[in-house]
């Protein structure tokens, strides 16, 4: 069965991230852009990242030009803005393609039941939360108006 940890990704300040090191931990990965109206919820997502064992949890941020070209900028810019405006300390990824001919291969292993053996999901919008178990699978994929600290989402880390 395909799992979560069988994929890397480019890391924003370079070299790869290997998720084989997930492992055993619930994880959160989320699509983000600095010119969302949705932005602000960088605040939510690194409160929880800190407020959530690493030991147990980790979030992991994929920025995505796609909708309404609200990520611009280049990774060394992302990087920047979610340093200084929302001190971001979860892992981020290079600028990736969450939808569309160039989707990343962890996006189709998300969004697609004949990768991920559980759901088909489309990807709407910025800020789309995916919600992946101790053994790299998908559990549910959450809409963009839902925050990070949403009941549902804490109680599933604390589950």
């Amino acid at each position: 069965m395909t799992s979560l940890h069988q994929y890397t990704a480019a890391s924003i300040s370079g070299g790869e991230f290997d998720f084989s090191k997930l492992k055993g931990k619930k994880v959160m990965l989320v699509n983000v852009a600095s010119e969302c109206g949705y932005t602000s919820q960088y605040e939510q997502l690194e409160e929880l990242y800190q407020n959530t064992s690493r030991e147990f949890f980790e979030i992991v941020a994929f920025p995505s030009n796609q909708f309404g070209g609200q990520e611009p900028g280049s990774n060394e810019e992302i990087a920047k803005f979610c340093a200084t405006k929302f001190q971001v300390t979860f892992p981020l990824m290079a600028k990736i393609s969450v939808v569309g001919s160039e989707q990343h291969e962890i996006y189709q292993f998300l969004t697609k039941a004949s990768i991920n053996g559980t759901q088909d999901s489309t990807v709407k919008w910025n800020f789309q939360k995916f919600l992946v178990d101790e053994k790299g699978q998908v559990v549910e994929s959450i809409p963009s108006g839902v925050l990070p600290i949403a009941d549902e989402i804490v109680n599933w880390i604390n589950g």
